[in-house]
């Protein structure tokens, strides 16, 4: 029989290296670790991530993707997921289950044919994944021809799943499953149920949450925290799909193919525009208002929104000056550093808060300041005497960055001279029935592109970097989000389909030498479900063009 090499990897770091037959399972070495196999949920081979179950057919180097880690909670959250579509299938197989966004550490379901959700029902769901769970039932992953998939998801009565096969025509199509039940998923999951014992159902809106473990923990469920805020406007977007009739991916990709397209852009920008709109009005009916503070994480499309936030307040009679945080960076020199020893530009700390709360101090008394620079590529501050502001009469000013909603940002400013916007690029579309769109996905592929057009950097590059994005969106922004006075939603359901056709070429560049492949690929593979739309249909003053560029505005 013939042999091939596999190098065992921990940590970046060759442990081993064995001759195994050719074929052998990876789940069938996982001693070649010398790590409890408990504890390792799938694997990589040369850094694209793979499932335990997986043929291994050429010479590879394979690490362990352990379940305290990042991609180990993801291939554990998605198993969590089929466990609940297959006990929801069993008790309730008239009633479509539908995943909505995230919340917390859960996602938000409810079931289509029943308007609301009892305890009841909850506890039977919670019951039956339990005893899946205690049965320890193997999950199995196979393809099956396209027509057999698609009598499949139309017995299943998945009907967006159904939908959206029609435009990724494969001659097979893979599907997980647990004993009688089989769904979709995009991406390894466990081996087995018997792992799956972390996570609880819980009563909230009309449906429900299936709440899971953060991945430095996963054997306990943290305290639940409620975001009341961002679920309403979650509630109400979803809504508005469910009027315009597009609500995932498949929805989508009809209009494309129907030439439709067009008409649902102007659609959803102008709806943007109106809720950007109305938050101007109730800045101008507040009438103490002297500064608006606009936050949120990174690529949730702070600078456009303050430019469209300021025509919105000028059409109603004030005059507004918009700034961004950025300038008063303190420097290179004095920012702290992070837990890898490197500058962390993302704490509060990196801002000179005692500089700018004076100045806005002396704005509101009438005075004129001299707004502070940064040179980004020196990392350091410097003045202009042509950079002088001064607030008069109806003027306003819009500050925008992310620290925005931490009020230890401006504790010389009275909380009625405030009004603090958070923004989330919230979109309501799934891809199908059961498979969630990540808002972090999304932000990541706003980036990427938004990183390569004006800053030169590779996806790669991009892609190191996010975690520690993330990681200082976890401290800085997340914990302050229900501060906020209103909360915009800057997604665009239209958006993914504009943003793959600068992303995608950049996501195949990335090599399989780079630890960056694994998402590289991951997202590529997301992206494949959206038909592509030309950057020339996006209208010059959307959010989407701070990303790809040709903005009517200037940045």
């Amino acid at each position: 029989m013939d042999k091939i090499s596999i190098t065992f990897l921990n940590d970046g770091k060759e442990i081993a290296r064995k001759d195994i037959p050719h074929g052998t399972r990876a789940s069938q070495i996982l001693d070649g670790f010398a790590i409890p196999p408990e504890r390792i949920f799938a694997v990589t081979v040369n850094n694209e991530i793979c499932p335990l179950d997986i043929p291994l057919t050429y010479s590879a180097k394979i690490e362990p993707i352990l379940s305290d880690t990042k991609d180990g909670a993801a291939v554990y959250r998605r198993s969590l997921c089929l466990l609940l579509a297959a006990a929801a299938h069993k008790l309730f197989p008239s009633a479509r289950l539908l995943v909505g966004h995230s919340l917390g550490y859960g996602y938000y379901y409810t079931l289509e044919n029943l308007s609301d959700v009892s305890e009841k029902e909850i506890s039977q769901l919670r019951d039956e994944m339990q005893a899946i769970v205690s049965k320890n039932i193997p999950i199995t992953t196979r393809d099956i021809p396209y027509e057999e998939a698609a009598r499949l998801f139309e017995r299943l009565n998945l009907v967006e799943t159904r939908k959206q096969i029609n435009f990724n025509c494969s001659p097979t199509i893979k599907i997980n499953s647990i004993e009688g039940f089989s769904d979709m998923y995009f991406g390894p999951l466990v081996l087995s149920t018997g792992v799956l014992k972390t996570f609880d159902l819980m009563k909230y809106g009309d449906g429900f949450l299936l709440r899971f473990p953060k991945s430095t923990d996963p054997t306990k469920l943290g305290e639940f925290k409620d975001e009341p805020k961002l679920f309403e406007i979650y509630k109400k977007y979803k809504e508005w799909g469910k009027r315009m009739n597009v609500t995932s991916a498949a929805s989508l990709n009809e209009l494309i193919a129907n030439r439709q397209i067009n008409d649902f852009i102007e659609i959803t920008e102008v709806y943007q525009q109106k809720n950007i709109s109305k938050i101007a009005s109730q800045i101008v009916e507040r009438r103490t208002v002297r500064v608006v503070l606009i936050a949120g994480p990174s690529s949730s499309g702070k600078t456009t929104s303050a430019k469209k936030l300021a025509l919105e307040l000028q059409a109603m009679g004030y005059m507004p000056k918009v700034i961004s945080l950025d300038s008063y960076y303190v420097g290179r020199g004095k920012t702290p550093l992070d837990e890898d020893g490197k500058p962390d530009y993302e704490c509060l700390e990196a801002l000179d808060i005692e500089l700018l709360n004076n100045q806005l101090v002396d704005l509101f008394d009438g005075k004129e300041v001299v707004i502070p620079g940064y040179d980004f590529h020196t990392g350091t501050p410097f003045f202009d005497d042509s950079n002088k502001m001064s607030l008069k009469g109806n003027e306003i000013l819009i500050l925008e960055g992310i620290h925005g909603l931490n009020d230890r940002l401006t504790p010389k400013i009275a909380p009625e001279q405030k009004f603090k916007i958070y923004l989330s690029a919230l979109t309501q579309l799934n891809l199908d029935d059961h498979n969630r769109i990540s808002t972090s996905d999304n932000r990541l592929i706003r980036r990427i592109v938004r990183d390569n057009n004006f800053r030169g950097k590779a996806a790669a590059g991009t892609i190191e970097m996010w975690p520690s994005v993330r990681r200082g969106e976890e401290l800085h922004i997340f914990p302050f989000q229900n501060n906020a006075d209103a909360v915009l939603n800057t997604a665009l359901d239209y958006e993914l389909s504009v943003l793959g056709v600068y992303a995608a070429p950049l996501l195949r560049q990335v090599t399989p030498m780079e630890k960056e492949y694994s998402e590289a690929r991951r997202l590529l593979q997301f992206l494949e479900n959206f038909a592509t739309i030309a950057p020339t249909s996006v209208p010059p003053r959307s959010i989407i063009r701070e990303f790809i560029g040709g903005s009517a505005f200037k940045y």
